[in-house]
């Protein structure tokens, strides 16, 4: 064994001895995962509170002079039921009551119904990316009354209440805070007379307990 050879091996051996590495120094940092608990301490699972646009292209839309803007809250209440097993759990949806004011006038709502939340693959977006579905009913201060006598900036809805079905993509900021594109629609399904209908775009932010 050759002089430099023999100390470039002793080099080795040293660095070696010196600055130990495991496979846990080699491995990657574990990804951050903002998953809410699966049951809240309190009743109360989220609020969340936003705006939307009130139905674009219709009467209460596009009518000049007047603010088309609606100012949103809900409350989701935590689960009735937890399943241990996560495909199950999906199904259980949390209650959810919540409103709309419509700053110009016209239409404002509450309702009343059910919000199921679904991760959209987990494991790609380490549980960050989310999808909500809503299904319940809407009372509203809206026109109901014959689409001849319409007043001018409101759509003809036909009776209250109606139904409304929503949908949001969100995205958790933490493990608490969370943010959200929503679109959600009323209509009586065709029970009333008229059903125009709403139909209103917009967004959220919610705060999970």
């Amino acid at each position: 064994m050759t002089a430099p050879f023999r100390t470039c091996l002793m080099g080795l051996i040293s660095v070696a001895v010196i600055l130990p590495v495991s496979a846990a120094d080699l491995a990657p940092a574990p990804a951050t995962y903002y998953a809410p608990p699966a049951q809240p301490l309190s009743i109360v699972s989220e609020v969340r509170i936003g705006g939307s646009v009130q139905d674009p292209g219709s009467a209460e839309g596009k009518l000049p002079g007047f603010s088309k803007g609606n100012v949103n809250g809900e409350i989701l209440f935590a689960k009735p039921m937890i399943s241990a097993d996560p495909f199950w759990q999906a199904f259980v949806p949390r209650p959810t009551v919540g409103g709309s004011y419509n700053t110009g006038g016209r239409t404002s709502y509450a309702y009343l119904g059910a919000t199921w939340t679904l991760e959209i693959f987990p494991e790609t977006f380490n549980r960050r990316v989310f999808l909500d579905g809503f299904f319940g009913g809407v009372a509203h201060n809206g026109y109901t009354g014959p689409k001849a006598l319409t007043p001018y900036g409101f759509n003809t809805l036909g009776c209250s209440p109606m139904f409304r079905e929503a949908a949001a993509l969100g995205f958790r900021l933490t493990e608490h805070w969370s943010i959200m594109a929503t679109v959600e629609h009323m209509s009586n399904a065709g029970l009333c007379a008229n059903n125009r209908g709403l139909t209103n775009f917009g967004g959220k932010i919610g705060y999970t307990f």
